[in-house]
């Protein structure tokens, strides 16, 4: 099988593996977490990236999960991943949100992305990069986590892990050594 033919079986796959993942939590509202922890890292990107503040950000990521789990039932495989779906109602609570800020008197303003449409070629592109970040090794994994979606210093992660600075720095290198090789950059 060449390379090219592996990760097509690998994203079919995945497509498959998330789409039995809605359909269970659609069934049994507890299975969402699967999801929730699937997710949570491109929905947070994205919001964080837009408001530039974290404690909103926080907020605003919570909001759009407690919005999906609500409206899960409702959802329908249209051709699009499960993240453009999420990243939609991202977008409609950070409108939201925006809004509300206007009228309290904020002078805080939206980046002039906001109102653009979501890229769904970004989308599946973060979507496929969280996946393989879900593929790692398990050290590598929390590392990249910690570093990259909680935002944690090298220090912070090694204390959280109870590891050195240097065999942080090292899974870190690693696992981007293994993302970049991945995704073909």
């Amino acid at each position: 099988m060449t390379a090219l033919e592996d990760r097509l079986v690998t994203t079919d796959a995945a497509e498959t593996d998330e789409r039995l993942l809605v359909e269970a939590a659609q069934r049994d509202p507890s299975r969402f977490g699967e999801l929730y922890e699937r997710h949570l890292g491109l929905v947070y990107g994205f919001v964080a990236r837009r408001v530039r503040d974290r404690v909103i950000a926080e907020d605003l990521t919570s909001d759009v999960f407690h919005q999906a789990l609500a409206a899960l039932p409702r959802f329908e495989w249209r051709g699009a991943p499960f993240a453009a779906w999420l990243l939609r109602i991202a977008r409609n609570a950070l409108a939201d949100h925006w809004q509300r800020t206007a009228r309290e008197g904020a002078a805080l303003a939206p980046t002039p992305d906001l109102q653009e449409e979501v890229d769904l070629a970004e989308a599946m592109h973060r979507a496929r990069l969280f996946a393989l970040v879900d593929e790692l090794p398990e050290d590598q994994r929390r590392v990249v986590t910690m570093r990259f979606a909680e935002e944690k210093s090298i220090r912070e992660t090694a204390g959280a892990l109870g590891r050195s600075e240097g065999a942080v720095k090292q899974l870190q290198f690693r696992a981007l050594q293994s993302l970049r090789a991945q995704v073909g950059h």
